[in-house]
């Protein structure tokens, strides 16, 4: 297994762990689980980057990679609803979103079409975790609100998006 793949399945151990730390609720638990994310989300860079520069993009990072990031970014999301600092309705729009998106790309491929990520996707990307950061370390009610409001911004505008660039594969008339 090359170095990206390896830090992909390391992002993926790194979540049951990042959620037993929560769940521990020791003193400073939030803090440790914070590193934890933090850490976990740098892998994603990491293995982006090794992958691009080294060519060592392949299927398994091609699906595995994407799935990691939203099941770290979930599963800190339903942490924040767990302990009430974001409403359910705030995830179940980005889930939405990740369905809707997923499909759109089966759709296309079974045109023998691949949809890249696109720019917004990964700005929406970036932005739900550093917005997830903000909330770990935010103390007023209102953080959670900003942080909440621009997750599900960046998340509506990039499946908008991906919606309308790739309209022509969508045959409503079928």
């Amino acid at each position: 297994m090359n170095t990206p793949n390896k830090l992909t399945m390391l992002r993926v151990v790194l979540i049951p762990v990042f959620l037993i730390v929560l769940y521990l609720d020791f003193k400073n638990a939030n803090y440790v689980a914070l590193a934890i994310f933090i850490a976990a989300s740098l892998t994603d860079f990491l293995d982006g980057y090794l992958a691009r520069k080294h060519e060592l993009v392949t299927d398994f990072g091609k699906f595995m990679d994407p799935l990691a990031d939203k099941l770290l970014a979930f599963s800190a999301m339903m942490w924040f609803v767990e302990i009430g600092i974001m409403p359910a309705w705030a995830v179940l729009v980005v889930i939405a979103r990740e369905f809707a998106v997923t499909a759109l790309r089966l759709i296309a491929s079974g045109d023998g079409v691949v949809i890249a990520a696109g720019k917004s996707g990964k700005v929406k990307t970036a932005a739900t975790m550093v917005c997830i950061i903000v909330m770990f370390l935010a103390l007023p009610t209102v953080v959670y609100h900003i942080g909440t409001a621009i997750i599900v911004v960046t998340t509506l505008y990039s499946g908008v998006e991906y919606f309308i660039v790739n309209r022509r594969l969508l045959n409503w008339t079928k």
